[in-house]
This record gives C-alpha cells, sequence and structure tokens, in this order.
C-alpha cells in the first residue's frame, strides 16, 4: 500500500508542475493546493504513518541535497559584482527582517522565545524558485529584476545557515553557564560543518582534476558525498549538516578549472523531484488542529511581515543609495517565502517538538501560512503593481540565439553593429569563449534549465532564433520558448536540406523551421561561411528597391529585414526572412544578409547602373 502513496506523490508533483507551467505560476502554488487536498482536508495521505521514523531523516537529507544544490550557484566573483543593495539585503537587511518577525512573534502571537527566534531565522529566506516566474511576468526594469533576482540566489544559502545558527543557539540553552554553552556549541558547528564542507569540496575536486573517477561517475559519486557529508557532520555536531553541504557546494561553485555543469544540470533535476515531492509531503503533515491553533493575532503577524518587515528591510538595505524610490517601493512589496522556509523549517520543528519545547507545534502551520500569504498575494498583484508605479520594461527587445557556433556568431555580431540587442547560449564552453571573445554575452548552459531563469535575461526577451547545428538542442529551445513567449515570437534553422522528420519532433518544431526561407539551413550557411561568405547590410531605397536587390544578391541568403520606426519604446522593427514571410521589404528597410565570397553578377555588362550600386552597397560588409 505505500508504494502506491509514494507512486501517487510522484503523478501528483509531476501534475503540480504541469499547471505551474501552463499557466505561467510559482509551482510552489499548486504543490501546496495538492499537499492540503490530500492531507488535512481529505485524510487521504498521512506522511508520519506512511513513513514513519524514516520521515524525518528524509526530509533532513532533501533539504541538505536542495541546499547544496542552491549553493552551487554562489560564486564569489559574481557576488562582488552583484551591488551594493543585494549585499545589504544578505546581511544587514536579512538582521533586520529577523529581529521583526522574531519580536512580533514573541509580543503579539505570544510564543515560546526560542520558536519565535527559529521562527524568525527561517522566514528571512525567500528563493529564486518562487521570485523567477513572477519576475518574468511582472517584466520590472533591469535593476529591479538584478537585485531581486540575485536576492533569491544569495540568500537562499545565507539566509538557511543563519537559520541553522540560531536554531544552534536557542537550543542549546540550559540552566547553568547558558552564554558560555551556547558559545561553544556555536563555534563547534562552525568548526566542524565548515571544515566537514572544505574536506568535501577539495576531496571532490582532487578526485576530478585528477581523473580518479570516470565522468559517468561524478553525479552519483557528488550526491553519495553530499550525503555521507551531511550525515558525519551532524553526527559530529548537532545541526551542523546543513552548514556542511551549503560549504561544499561553495567550494565546488568557485573552483575555475572544475567542470561540474553536468552534476550542476543533474542537481537542477533532482531538487525539482526533492522538490515537489518534500512540499506535498510537507503540507499534507499539516492537520486542521494545528491550523485552528492559530487566532486572529496571526493576521496582525502576517501584517507585520508584509508591510513593517520587507520595508525596514528595504529601508536600511537601499539606504544613501541611488535607488530610485518608485525602485524601493516595489523592493518592499516583492518577497515571497517558498520550499527553503517550508523544508528547513519543518526540520527545526520536528527536532524542536522532540525535544518538548513549547510552541513547537505551532512554527510549521505560521510558516506555510506566511508561504501561502506572500505567493499568492504578491504573484496576483506584482505586475499590477509595477505597471501602476511605472517601472515595468516598456517591451522586451532581445533576441535569444539558441548556439554559439561560427554561423550564430556571425549572424549576432551583424545584428550587434546595427543596434540590435542579442544573448546567445550554448552548451559548449568553447563556444560560449569565442562568443565572448567577439564581445557577445553568451549564457554557457542550456537555455531551458532552471539555472539559465536566474541568469538569462528573460523579461526582455522578444524572440528566439535557434540556430544550433543540433536538432535536439534547438527542438528543447522551440517547445520550451514558444510556451514561454508564443509560437509565433520562436523560430528554427534546418540543420540541412535533405533532414529527415523525426518521429519525436513535436508538430510546435516541425512548424517552426521556417528560417531564413526554403533555402536557409545551417549546413548551407556555414559552407558558405567556411569558404570567406560574410553578413552585410543593405539599405532598399527608391533607386534600389527589393525586386533589384534579389536580381542583384541572387546568391545571397537573406536573414533579417529592420524597419526604423518613430517610437521611443521600439525604435528598431526586426524582422527575420522566413518561409512564410508575407510582407515583404519597403523603402528605407534594411536587409541584413550571408553574401557569398565573390559577386560575380558585378561583371555581368547587362546589370543596369543601378543595380551596380545596389551590388555595391550590398558589399559593404559589416562583419
Amino acid at each position: 500500500m505505500s508504494a502506491i502513496y509514494i507512486a501517487g506523490i510522484a503523478v501528483c508533483s509531476v501534475i503540480a508542475q504541469w499547471l505551474a507551467w501552463a499557466f505561467k505560476v510559482p509551482a510552489i502554488l499548486f504543490l501546496l493546493l495538492i499537499g492540503l487536498a490530500l492531507g488535512p482536508f481529505s485524510g487521504t495521505l498521512d506522511p508520519d504513518a506512511l513513513l514513519g521514523d524514516l520521515l524525518f531523516p528524509v526530509v533532513s537529507l532533501s533539504v541538505a541535497v536542495i541546499l547544496f544544490e542552491g549553493s552551487l550557484t554562489l560564486h564569489f566573483k559574481e557576488l562582488k559584482g552583484i551591488g551594493k543593495v543585494v549585499r545589504n539585503l544578505c546581511s544587514i537587511g536579512m538582521l533586520a527582517t529577523f529581529a521583526v518577525i522574531a519580536t512580533t512573534a514573541i509580543l503579539v502571537l505570544e510564543l515560546n522565545w526560542q520558536v519565535a527566534a527559529v521562527l524568525g531565522a527561517v522566514l528571512v529566506v525567500t528563493g529564486p524558485t518562487v521570485i523567477a516566474p513572477m519576475l518574468n511576468a511582472m517584466r520590472p526594469d533591469k535593476d529591479i529584476d538584478r537585485i531581486l533576482r540575485w536576492e533569491g540566489i544569495v540568500i537562499d544559502p545565507i539566509g538557511a545557515l543563519f537559520a541553522v545558527l540560531v536554531f544552534e543557539a536557542v537550543s542549546l540553552v540550559g540552566n547553568e553557564g547558558i552564554f558560555s554553552h551556547t558559545l561553544w556549541a556555536l563555534i563547534s558547528t562552525l568548526g566542524v560543518g565548515i571544515s566537514i564542507g572544505v574536506i568535501s569540496g577539495f576531496l571532490t575536486s582532487l578526485l576530478i582534476r585528477k581523473e580518479w573517477l570516470p565522468f559517468e561517475l561524478h553525479k552519483f559519486a557528488i550526491l553519495a558525498l553530499v550525503l555521507f557529508s551531511f550525515t558525519i557532520s551532524n553526527h559530529l555536531s548537532h545541526e551542523s549538516g546543513l552548514l556542511a553541504v551549503t560549504i561544499f557546494g561553495i567550494w565546488l561553485a568557485n573552483q575555475d578549472d572544475l567542470e561540474i555543469d553536468s552534476v550542476l544540470e543533474f542537481k537542477e533535476d533532482l531538487s525539482m523531484i526533492l522538490i515537489s515531492s518534500l512540499f506535498i509531503l510537507l503540507a499534507a503533515r499539516l492537520k486542521l488542529e494545528d491550523l485552528m491553533l492559530l487566532d486572529t493575532d496571526v493576521f496582525i503577524f502576517l501584517a507585520v511581515v508584509l508591510f513593517v518587515a520587507r520595508p525596514l528591510s528595504i529601508f536600511v538595505s537601499t539606504f544613501n543609495t541611488d535607488l530610485p524610490i518608485k525602485s524601493r517601493i516595489l523592493l518592499s512589496w516583492i518577497a515571497p517565502r517558498g520550499i527553503v522556509a517550508a523544508a528547513v523549517g519543518s526540520v527545526f520543528a520536528l527536532s524542536m517538538t522532540k525535544s518538548e519545547i513549547t510552541d513547537a507545534d505551532k512554527m510549521v502551520p505560521l510558516i506555510f501560512t506566511v508561504i501561502i500569504i506572500t505567493v499568492v498575494l504578491q504573484s496576483l498583484t506584482a505586475t499590477p503593481f509595477t505597471r501602476l508605479l511605472g517601472v515595468r520594461q516598456p517591451k522586451p527587445n532581445t533576441l535569444l540565439i539558441i548556439g554559439a557556433n561560427h554561423v550564430a556568431r556571425a549572424i549576432a555580431k551583424g545584428l550587434k553593429d546595427q543596434n540590435v540587442d542579442v544573448y546567445l547560449s550554448d552548451p559548449a564552453w568553447e563556444n560560449c569563449k569565442m562568443a565572448r571573445m567577439d564581445g557577445l554575452p553568451c549564457y554557457y548552459g542550456n537555455p531551458q534549465s532552471e539555472h539559465a531563469e536566474r541568469y538569462l535575461p528573460l523579461t526582455s526577451l522578444k524572440s528566439v532564433l535557434a540556430l544550433s547545428p543540433n536538432r535536439h538542442h534547438n527542438a528543447l529551445g522551440v517547445q520550451y520558448f514558444s510556451h514561454l513567449l508564443g509560437e509565433q515570437f520562436v523560430y528554427s534553422l534546418k540543420s540541412s536540406t535533405n533532414h529527415a522528420k523525426a518521429n519525436k519532433d513535436s508538430a510546435t518544431f516541425l512548424s517552426r523551421q521556417i528560417l531564413f526561407g526554403d533555402e536557409g539551413n545551417y549546413a548551407k550557411l556555414s559552407s558558405m561561411m567556411a569558404k570567406g561568405g560574410k553578413v552585410s547590410v543593405t539599405r532598399i531605397s527608391d533607386e534600389f528597391d527589393w525586386e533589384q536587390y534579389k536580381e542583384v544578391n541572387c546568391e545571397a541568403i537573406p536573414l533579417f529585414v529592420l524597419t526604423e520606426q518613430n517610437k521611443d519604446e521600439e525604435p528598431l522593427l526586426i524582422r527575420p526572412f522566413t518561409s512564410e514571410m508575407k510582407k515583404l521589404p519597403e523603402e528605407g528597410d534594411k536587409i541584413i544578409a550571408l553574401q557569398p565570397p565573390k559577386l560575380t553578377v558585378l561583371k555581368d555588362p547587362n546589370v543596369s547602373k543601378e543595380g551596380q550600386i545596389g551590388a555595391k552597397l550590398s558589399n559593404q560588409q559589416i562583419t
């Protein structure tokens, strides 16, 4: 019977993630609803009965993996460049939030001070998995988007570490030698956690660099080391395991010569599975009688969390900075809590309940109440509030190119020279390195990954061009971004003229393989560039219209039409040439095309003077 419940949780997790994808909202909403429906409302699922004594280890180990995955994104060199505001938010702002929430829990909710302190520490954590979908919908200006994304990334491991230290401090308070005992416990926790984390990170780096582990064992070995580090650290010093895995992840993330991209991708997938299943289990553990323990004072507590704690954190974090007042107001409103708060809080609540600490049973219902209110309320109001304040980006204007190969780089350079914002993406490091050497921004990895949600400028994307020679990469990108942006803004290049329909190809992918017309395909473009072909630009005029352009440039492959507009928000309209293109280039438009290495038509005496002029214009190559 247990197998049926476990399989059911997996199915429900997939359904919740699919609903979140379909409605473009944080998955935590549907995971929460499903957990509540299965647990307190219907009584169908009882996690304590299902897992028994394994519940606490399962939750603890899952949190360890989630925190490790989050810490893998914490690079010191990027932390230095994220700005004063984000650094303040993850330090003095975090402490201000903790102080306000903990004090309110004591004064308003009359909680035991130990529970109130841990509750305040847990609720300082937001989370990128909740914020990213919200930002994609609200499209705030770049400064706000950058601050909120980086806050979610950085405060995830830092906030969890802070919560561990607070929990350690309050749980070891005794009747004698309170200060010295607590201080020693903190030193012990820090010493053991940091030591185990550094040793694990060093050992893993050594195993990978020396190639003592085959590549196919990297993911499994690192997962095993994460779980072992967590348990051995906890064994040596109570609750130091979360610190150990956080330090472990940070160590690996900051080894520049270490190839862990596949490990990070694996951990992202594993974290999604764990987050989905864990949130359903934790929500199902809530009991109606526990929820009834929360009286009307909880509304005052929520008001303080929303309208006092967050605004105060923003005020102290942005003090003496150049951030506009409207941006500060929006930042004061957006702070949804996510899975890390729920998971870490549940681990602490289980431990405190076993220690028979008063009011420990109220902590999880309070955490979930804050999660529900912040996610639902802020998801519904974020976009209108952003529009009302006038800090919403007018229109997305960036072209994302999937692939950073020589064809994609040449096209991107041609677009950039015409003041078109471009961003490339490629899972091959050599391609990314070449793109960055050419001055082109490039994301190293798969653009449809969870990691890409944190680093790609998704809120400013207007269109996506799949230019990879890898058909599989193009198909995944088209499928993902067609849902995110709409099919009409996603295009793919055919790999060759004789490409066959694969049975696994989706209808969406097949219908979007229209880029650069019937003659355009990757093999042809690549061959032409290998022979010396260049990307060039030609302006259409009365003297040299579209028909003359085609006559003179019969061997060229037209790529884009650029139209200058009298609009401040979108002064340049770019349209790729496609097999379905209806509106032809007009006077004043610019044609970006791939020209063959020699324009033999110039030798033809039958070409008119205007045509020769147009050919000379078209030969003004820009890359």
